[in-house]
């Protein structure tokens, strides 16, 4: 038991000591190359972007304890990267450069959190072409003498790349190699004077080459990339003596004037060395003979004249003048010759000066008629011009100050001296109702002088009139309103014509004419149009007239203008009624119209307002004072409410009704009218009854029905009985008329019975035929179904016959007889045609066609 307790004892204490031994971490060591591990001989390039993950840090602990990492630089140099202590990710942190750092010295760290392992590191930076060449030395300037050999070296460039390998390589060449004198070594960078080509001091001065520095190539951040540089090379020319003296501000003219003192100044040659760069001193010197009149300064090459200008001979010179280059060493150098050319002038001290038939004139006056002929010459002007100097000197110009276009001078440019001759240029513009008096300046300039030289003379032209305007009216129409009943002899309006012509020209006589022009007369010398003294106007009649007025002057020219004169509408006629309105028949629920004209011309004298004035037995109306329709009151609707206005029963009402103008003053009319009113019942029992209804009030209307179906009839007849006569004829069986006559009842004498307004039913229209009724002795038995009907009245006697005794007078019962309401049939027997409103419409047609006189009674 004792053993077990020591033997535990022993292995307790055998593991607190392996506790308290701990073995320190360490890296993978995994070789060039690798990017995990100790970083051992680790390359970067310098272009890897900033952020990337470059490398892993990586090891272990011997006791398997979770490790962490760590990096750090020495404290002067910068911290390039970081790295993630529990993954071992190192990032790029700032931006490498090999130019300036190739190496990056860093101490990374493995730790266990008890044991840390520091290991000291060179992270190599790798190079990129990211540097472009520079070069070198500059600015490049170099001074090449204008004679240096074709082909020769000049100057060299010299330009560095950081880079290295292709990238640092430099190779050079030209921009511009076809438009320069130069050409580039590409390896060494010397630049050389093309051969065939030199240079040229007084050409160009200096030249300017742009040379190219490029490298080899490279990678750049994964792509392959070339820099370049450009620089200039000022090349600048030195003169050497290898010109002529040139002569500034050729050719040379000089002038001498008549009035030049001797040794004056004429002109001023000038030369210079070819060569500026370095010039030599110039002398000039004369070598042509001028016969002693002119010498030249040697030095500053002025001429002179060493006479006076009256005592030369000739008036133009031609001198030749030598320069000469003096060298350093003052031996003559390059010389020179330019032509110099002095022409002796006139001076110029007379202005232009006009001449009038007694001498110098300033001021020339002509008196003329107006409008002359185009081109004519302005003969009472004699004019002449001059100018006293000589050559250039005397000529000048000469044209017309003034009204433009009017007038041309002839001649316009003159010589020493002229004659003057002034043309009508624009003969419509030569008027005396616009100018009366034409100015005009006559001006003479000098032309090619620089004193410019000038004078004037005044022309004053006094025009004369002629007869050459027309009248002409202020208007070419005149519009004038006037009352239609003004008195005759009245003023209507003024007219006005105006002639500018003067004296008896511009006296204007007026006349009138036109077809409108019988009412109306115009004073000859005032213009003003007045009317006839036995004029009557109406407007009504004749509402506007339109004639002509005429203007002339004494020798007949003249112009026309339209007088249009509106006649206004005054209130002078009463309103009339039409024929018609003596009776109306009214059908309840529809108005009757009355209408009544105003034969005035205008608004409102020809509108017409409408009332009644008396209605009896009493007043059930209502008019519409615009229109004339004339209604029953609204509250009444059915002739059951005029039974109760009149207890009698009588339909039939008598108005007095006013159709009154709105002119002022007012006109008025009365009339009578006598209206009966019937129901559509009535009218809806028979045809009959709605077209004697219809036709009450138009009695010809019922007249022409009548007579076509008359017509109808007997030419129906006419044709049936030619037809029968001629079949009958041919077969020799039937006797003419007397067998057909002893068929037929012969009529009572005195009596004529007819077949009239017959209709016969179709359709749903009901037509009917007053037929002969049947004798009947007893006139009270009649049945009680339906009322007895009327006889038919007799027609009036065929012309050349006296009228019947026997014939029964007409009656015309009351409309309200003819409104009772019809009885229901009892018996099949057919309704008889005829009714009481019918035989009552039939006695008012009567009545109305006795009253009118019909001329063309028709037979029944």
């Amino acid at each position: 038991m004792r053993l077990d307790r020591q033997a535990a004892l022993a292995l307790g204490l055998l593991r607190l000591c392996l506790a308290q031994v701990n073995f320190a971490p360490h890296f993978f060591d995994n070789g060039v190359g690798s990017t995990n591990g100790n970083m051992a001989l680790f390359s970067l390039p310098e272009d890897t972007p900033v952020g990337s993950h470059v490398y892993t840090l990586n090891g272990t602990d011997p006791e398997g304890d979770p490790v962490s990492y760590h990096i750090s630089f020495d404290p002067s140099s910068r911290s390039v990267f970081s790295v993630d202590p529990n993954f071992g990710n190192i990032t790029l942190v700032e931006e490498l450069d090999r130019e300036r750092e190739d190496e990056i010295e860093a101490i990374i760290s493995i730790s266990d959190s008890l044991n840390v392992v520091a290991e000291k590191v060179v992270i190599l930076v790798t190079d990129a072409n990211d540097e472009a060449p520079r070069f070198i030395q500059e600015p490049y300037i170099v001074h090449v003498p204008e004679d240096t050999p074709p082909g020769s070296s000049i100057f060299k460039v010299h330009a560095l790349d950081k880079d290295t390998g292709s990238g640092g390589s430099v190779t050079y060449f030209l921009q511009n190699m076809q438009s320069t004198k130069f050409a580039m070594d590409r390896h060494s960078g010397v630049l050389r004077l093309r051969p065939g080509t030199t240079l040229d001091y007084e050409k160009a001065r200096a030249h300017f080459v742009t040379v190219v520095a490029k490298d080899g190539g490279g990678r750049l951040r994964g792509a392959d990339v070339v820099f370049s540089a450009t620089t200039t090379v000022t090349v600048n020319v030195d003169d050497v003596q290898d010109m002529t003296p040139v002569f500034v501000g050729t050719p040379y003219y000089g002038y001498v004037y008549e009035d030049t003192i001797p040794g004056s100044e004429v002109l001023t040659v000038a030369a210079m060395d070819g060569d500026r760069g370095k010039p030599n001193h110039i002398l000039y010197s004369l070598l042509s003979e001028s016969d002693g009149a002119f010498e030249i300064n040697e030095t500053s090459g002025t001429i002179s004249i060493t006479q006076s200008p009256a005592q030369l001979q000739r008036e133009v010179y031609e001198l030749h003048v030598q320069v000469t280059e003096v060298s350093s060493a003052g031996s003559p150098a390059a010389q020179a010759i330019v032509p110099v050319t002095i022409r002796i002038v006139d001076l110029n001290n007379h202005p232009p000066t006009f001449y009038g038939e007694n001498g110098p004139q300033n001021r020339f006056e002509l008196s003329m008629y107006e409008h002359p002929p185009q081109g004519e010459i302005l003969r009472g002007l004699k004019i002449t011009v001059n100018d006293s100097d000589q050559g250039a000197n005397a000529k000048f110009n000469l044209r017309l100050v003034g009204p433009g276009g009017i007038f041309r001078v002839v001649p316009q440019t003159v010589l020493n001296e002229a004659q003057v001759t002034i043309i009508v240029e624009n003969s419509a513009a030569i008027d005396f109702e616009k100018f009366k008096v034409l100015t005009f300046k006559l001006l003479a300039i000098e032309v090619n002088t620089p004193e410019k030289f000038s004078s004037t003379a005044d022309v004053v032209i006094q025009l004369l009139d002629t007869n050459d305007n027309v009248p002409k009216f202020t208007s070419h129409y005149y519009i004038a309103r006037i009352p239609e009943n003004v008195p005759g002899g009245s003023n209507v309006l003024a007219v006005t014509a105006v002639d500018p012509d003067t004296g008896p020209w511009g006296e204007v006589k007026y006349s009138i004419y036109g077809s409108g022009a019988d009412l109306f007369l115009i004073h000859p010398s005032t213009g003003i149009v007045y009317t006839q003294p036995w004029a009557s106007l109406d407007a009504e009649a004749t509402a506007r007239y339109n004639f002509y007025v005429k203007a002339e002057d004494m020798e007949g020219r003249y112009s026309l203008a339209e007088v249009f004169v509106t006649l206004l509408d005054v209130n002078d006629h009463y309103p009339q009624f039409g024929k018609s309105i003596q009776e109306k028949t009214m059908v309840l629920g529809t108005p009757v119209k009355i209408e009544a004209t105003d034969q005035d011309a205008e608004e409102p004298n020809n509108l017409v307002d409408y009332s009644i004035i008396r209605v009896e037995p009493a007043n059930v109306f209502d008019i519409n004072e615009h229109t004339g329709e004339i209604r029953l009151k609204n509250s009444i609707r059915s002739l059951e409410a005029l039974r109760n206005i009149t207890p009698s029963g009588v339909y039939t009402w008598s108005l007095e009704v006013q159709a009154k103008d709105r002119g002022s003053p007012s006109f008025s009319t009365t009339a009578s009218l006598k209206i009966d009113i019937t129901d559509t019942e009535m009218l809806s029992r028979s045809p009959m009854d709605a077209f004697l209804m219809q036709t009450k009030d138009n009695p010809m209307k019922a007249v022409g029905v009548l007579a076509g179906i008359m017509a109808i009839v007997v030419a129906i007849t006419v044709l049936v009985s030619t037809a029968t006569f001629w079949r009958n004829r041919k077969s020799n069986k039937v006797l003419p008329v007397r067998r057909v006559l002893r068929k037929r009842p012969s009529p009572a004498p005195g009596t004529v019975r007819i077949e009239w307004l017959k209709f016969n039913r179709t359709k749903a229209a009901a037509k009917f035929v007053l037929q002969e009724d049947a004798p009947n002795e007893n006139r009270n038995n009649h049945s009680q179904g339906s009322p007895p009907p009327p006889r038919a009245p007799a027609p009036p006697p065929p012309p050349g016959m006296a009228p019947s005794t026997a014939a029964a007078p007409w009656t015309v019962p009351t409309v309200s007889g003819s409104l009772s309401p019809p009885q229901p049939q009892c018996s099949p027997k057919p309704k008889a045609l005829g009714s009481p409103m019918q035989s009552a419409l039939v006695s008012e047609l009567r009545q109305k066609f006795e009253k009118n006189n019909v001329a063309s009674k028709a037979y029944f």
